[in-house]
């Protein structure tokens, strides 16, 4: 029976001893290399994601203002000049006969920040809204490409 005993005792202490020692040196750089793998595997996708929503919330205001454009054509009978721009929209300019706005709360600004650009007559005929994009200068690809009401 006293054997028993003293057998038990060891068995319980390298328990606890294994339960307290922790992790080793090498256990943690593999969970270190895990989380660095997945991060340069995840990282890349979700900052695409992140860049392509400024795009996709930019045309929606590019969108927001075109409908306040056409809110204001059917007050006054006619668009904004290139010089009275879409700030009339939000303060009524002098010699908007009709205007009833204002036609949205605030000018918004473009996924990056930026004003947004306004002309009437435009190339098109009709009016053009245009973000530059994420460098704010002409041209550009990917995410630096201007943004237009004119689509083409």
């Amino acid at each position: 029976m006293l054997t028993r005993i003293l057998n038990r005792r060891p068995a319980r202490a390298s328990r606890m001893s294994r339960v307290q020692r922790g992790f080793t040196l090498l256990e943690l750089l593999v969970v270190l290399a895990i989380l660095g793998v997945l991060g340069a595997l995840v990282g890349p996708a979700v900052m695409e994601q992140l860049s392509g929503s400024k795009v996709k919330a930019t045309n929606v205001q590019i969108k927001d203002i075109e409908r306040a454009l056409d809110m204001y054509k059917l007050g006054v009978g006619r668009y904004p000049t290139t010089a009275e721009g879409i700030q009339s929209l939000v303060t009524k300019p002098g010699n908007a006969v009709g205007w009833t706005g204002p036609y949205m709360r605030e000018l918004p600004k473009d996924g990056w920040g930026n004003n947004f650009s306004y002309t009437f007559p435009a190339a098109n005929g009709s009016y053009e809204v245009k973000s530059l994009g994420a460098d704010n200068a002409p041209g550009g690809d990917g995410e630096n490409a201007d943004l237009s009401s004119i689509k083409g």
